[in-house]
């Protein structure tokens, strides 16, 4: 997108809406075009200056505030907010390293304002020391322009704050986080700093709700910096509200063949508590009747009963969605399954084993012609990174470095609708359109939970769902069930995947 938006704007973001590095630069372009001379830093300012405040007020009286200033705008901004808490009775510092802002420019013009109030500038001792101290950092380093890993007396200060356990807000986004892909700028050769709030400018950016930057951002704020324009998204964030819109009320007169059958396909021998968890799932979102069938002879649940089963020779039969994988295993009996699997007319929801078989057979892109031709909105694909990476020829870390381009690069090749998963998962769909999730909870890192998250998406499709809708929904309820149980364990530990169907019920009851 070019850098002139004349026409293009609507009078508000639209709920959830994500927007690009490219978006912003073009969105803050054709703004400062239009508007007074610095009136977008100031209002940036302003933003970070009222987060301070909200922050400050927790901490001991007294606690010094110190930005740091970075040479561009970033830097401007949080030196300005410095001047601003200063002026409301806050003890301030600046720390800004070796470099200056180009001269003429707002950040240039901050600083000497800075200058001229006869403030000079502390030294990176005297910051380190604040810092262990418990001083306050505005984070106005380096905003969403990094191209490269911070290097030099940057690196090193990012990770001597780090290592202080630094109180930090990111201003508009972490230093050193891509603000599109949420890595580290860099990967493992990159830093960037932890912040316990981060206040982004103008719109919200998919890279702060994914990936790597989930354990830099802290408690997220937007700032639209008051100007009430704004082109289409670029992408869409997935959360409670939007959920709530599209899930759909029960009739009265509902019964079971009003919601579905779901058949799960897996569970071979040593692995069938992998199919009776995509089960669990499957009626926990919903689903009116389920079946297991597997391989090595279908699974029983002695504890829930209402999970029926079924040899595979008639697996297919008359079911609204079908889920293959979870715990397949690798056998020829297990590829013969997916090949009918994959022909048949039922919504279909492909993962685990069912992914690692067409990415072990599919060197001549076969398998992935073959989903192509299913009926469009009908087939979900639900890899972790390691069976993306498979699947695309690739490997984890380069799926880490950039987790939208990857689900979006599955969803062209394969003709179907993805849900890359991990923290802040990556719904996208073949046509190229991408949402993030914004739900999830580190108590979901636990075997098991993925091939509920596959049941769930197959009973969403049997209820009637679209591909994309079915996993924008089955992502979000799974990541919510995951909080609930947060909610009681704050360290997120210990959490079985046999406990999510009960907490899945009660997120969707919930939200």
């Amino acid at each position: 997108m070019g850098s002139d938006l004349t026409g293009c704007f609507g009078t508000a973001p639209a709920t959830g809406a994500l927007f690009t590095t490219a978006t912003i630069r073009a969105v803050e372009a054709n703004w400062l075009a239009r508007l007074p001379h610095a009136t977008l830093m100031e209002r940036a300012a302003q933003a970070c200056t009222d987060a301070l405040e909200r922050i400050a007020w927790r901490l001991p009286r007294g606690t010094p505030l110190i930005a740091l200033a970075g040479p561009g705008n970033n830097g401007g901004d949080a030196l300005l907010a410095a001047l601003k808490l200063r002026a409301i009775g806050f003890t301030c510092h600046v720390w800004s390293g070796a470099a200056t802002p180009p001269p003429g420019g707002e950040a240039h013009e901050v600083r000497a304002r800075w200058l001229a109030a006869g403030s000079g500038f502390i030294g990176t001792e005297e910051l380190l020391a604040a810092a262990r101290a418990g001083a306050i950092m505005i984070d106005g380093l380096f905003g969403i322009g990094l191209g490269r890993a911070l290097g030099g007396e940057y690196a090193a200060l990012v990770r001597n704050l780090n290592d202080a356990g630094c109180t930090a807000l990111g201003v508009d986004v972490p230093s050193g986080i891509d603000a599109d892909t949420g890595a580290v700028v860099g990967g493992s050769a990159g830093v960037a700093l932890r912040c316990v709030a981060t206040v982004t400018m103008i719109g919200d950016k998919p890279g702060l709700h994914t990936g790597a930057a989930l354990d830099y951002v802290g408690q997220l704020s937007v700032a639209d910096l008051g100007t009430g324009e704004f082109p289409a998204a670029d992408g869409l964030l997935v959360g409670g509200d939007w959920v709530r819109q599209r899930l759909r009320t029960r009739p009265v007169t509902s019964h079971k063949g009003s919601f579905g059958t779901v058949c799960i396909i897996g569970g071979a021998q040593g692995m069938s508590g992998a199919a009776l968890l995509a089960g669990r799932g499957a009626m926990a979102a919903g689903a009116g009747k389920v079946y297991i069938a597997g391989p090595d002879g279908p699974a029983f649940d002695p504890s829930q009963p209402q999970l029926m089963t079924r040899d595979t020779e008639e697996a297919l039969d008359d079911v609204s969605a079908v889920a293959i994988g979870c715990g397949l295993g690798s056998s020829h009996a297990a590829g013969v399954l997916l090949g009918r699997a994959i022909v048949s007319p039922a919504a279909l929801v492909l993962d685990a084993d069912a992914l690692n078989l067409i990415a072990a057979e599919d060197s001549a892109g076969t398998s992935f012609a073959k989903l192509s031709a299913r009926a469009a909105d009908t087939t979900l694909l639900t890899p972790h990174p390691l069976e993306a990476a498979r699947l695309l020829g690739s490997t984890p870390a380069a799926i880490a470095a950039d987790r939208i381009a990857a689900a979006l690069e599955l969803a062209r090749r394969s003709g179907c609708v993805v849900i890359l998963k991990g923290a802040g998962s990556i719904i996208a769909e073949p046509l190229g359109s991408w949402s993030v999730n914004d739900s999830g909870s580190p108590a979901l890192a636990s075997a098991g939970s993925g091939d509920v998250l596959a049941g769930m998406a197959a009973a969403l499709l049997a209820q009637g769902y679209g591909a994309l809708e079915a996993a924008q929904l089955a992502a979000w309820l799974h990541g919510r069930a995951g909080e609930v149980w947060s909610e009681q364990h704050p360290r997120h530990c210990g959490m079985s995947a046999a406990q999510l169907p009960a907490l899945i019920t009660e997120a969707i009851n919930g939200v």
